[in-house]
């Protein structure tokens, strides 16, 4: 099949059906006015929490943000210590050390890919004030356990659900049965802005006001500022893209594990692992990660497939404790083997709601080429 390509990204396709409407909207919005916290950001924010069974959700202008807001309200900063998983991506950490907080590093797993909670507890000290759970591409993670151990340790819990809209951890949604829920609407996210967006979805109303506050240069009105907060608003129009596109994200969720069934029983008997995908309902496959025998063959298949015209990309390379902007005695404190094994072997196939069996077949058959080829 030359010249064959499958793209990790279609956006046209997320747009398909009802285009007219939205443009009339943005349209409608751009002559209006209300570019910065509109009253589309408003219905967003309402219909979010409605989505997630939160009682609030605070728009923002990134996921990064979500984050750095998040641990701001909720008073951490330079001397505390905050938890989280080693082979995240870097914003997880870099919102602890923008705080001035120290960011302290857990091991993952090697079947689902995400903290390992056993080793939690060795992690607490007196300096800790939080827990960063990562819902890693988009699996969810074990919040009810997470939640006691935090508990337990008298810490809080926060949930980085950036890749994980729509997933439930025992049968509840990630996001709401934490002191916070950080979300991003990147471009690349399951349900994507056309640009950089973010939430917050909390459940305490006190610390909904905070991160209301926060986010707007700490003023409850024009020119009366009672904190030093942030200019991190979530845009008029992003809103407008986002709630043209939240009744679908169930469905594309569905599509999207569909898509990866299908990989799992066509790529099945090959020399491959797949992230255990935990129960029904509890990943949305924001990525598609396939766990190869060694450095070299992750690379020899990504080469293959690359030169296939297909999308292929390894993410996260480097775990947290070895890039260079978060280095630091703390980095080492724990070592962390899985996440540096796991960097060198995974690689993420091409997955959305909008692959077609052509491609679904195409990048198969290269997957299945290579090991042939490997093999003879």
């Amino acid at each position: 099949m030359d010249g064959f390509t499958v793209p990790k990204y279609r956006y046209p396709a997320q747009f398909a059906g009802g285009e007219r409407e939205l443009l009339d909207r943005i349209g409608e919005v751009l002559l209006r006015g209300g570019y910065v916290l509109g009253e589309e950001v408003a219905e967003f924010e309402r219909r979010l929490a409605g989505y997630l069974g939160a009682a609030h959700t605070v728009g923002v202008n990134s996921g990064t943000d979500a984050l750095i807001l998040t641990l701001d309200a909720l008073g951490i900063g330079p001397g505390d210590e905050v938890i989280t998983v080693a082979n995240s991506f870097h914003a997880t950490a870099q919102a602890i050390a923008r705080r001035g907080a120290t960011p302290v590093y857990v091991d993952c797993r090697d079947d689902d890919f995400l903290m390992d909670l056993d080793l939690l507890p060795d992690a607490f000290t007196e300096r800790t004030r939080a827990v960063i759970l990562v819902h890693m591409f988009g699996r969810a993670a074990d919040v009810p356990r997470a939640a006691r151990l935090a508990r337990d340790a008298g810490v809080t819990l926060v949930e980085d659900c950036a890749q994980a809209i729509g997933a439930r951890s025992h049968g509840v949604r990630v996001g709401t049965a934490s002191a916070a829920g950080c979300w991003s609407f990147a471009p690349s996210k399951n349900l994507a802005a056309a640009g950089d967006a973010g939430a917050v979805s909390v459940q305490d109303d006190a610390l909904a006001d905070r991160l209301r506050l926060l986010r707007h240069f700490g003023q409850p009105r024009q020119n009366q500022h009672d904190i030093l907060g942030y200019n991190s608003r979530l845009d008029t129009l992003q809103a407008l893209v986002l709630l043209h596109k939240l009744d679908r994200l169930d469905t594309w969720n569905a599509r999207r594990a569909t898509v990866a069934a299908t990989y799992r029983e066509r790529l099945a008997g090959l020399p491959l692992r797949f992230q255990d995908p935990g129960e029904e309902g509890g990943h949305v496959y924001h990525l598609f990660q396939v766990c190869t025998e060694s450095e070299t063959v992750r690379d020899g298949l990504l080469a293959h497939l690359t030169d296939s015209g297909i999308d292929a990309v390894v993410r996260y390379p480097v775990p947290l404790p070895r890039q260079p902007a978060l280095a630091g005695p703390a980095a080492d404190r724990h070592p962390c083997p899985v996440a540096e094994d796991l960097s060198r072997r995974t690689l993420c196939l091409p997955i959305r709601p909008d692959l077609d069996a052509a491609e679904i077949g195409h990048v198969c058959q290269a997957v299945t080429g290579y090991f042939a080829t490997r093999a003879g």
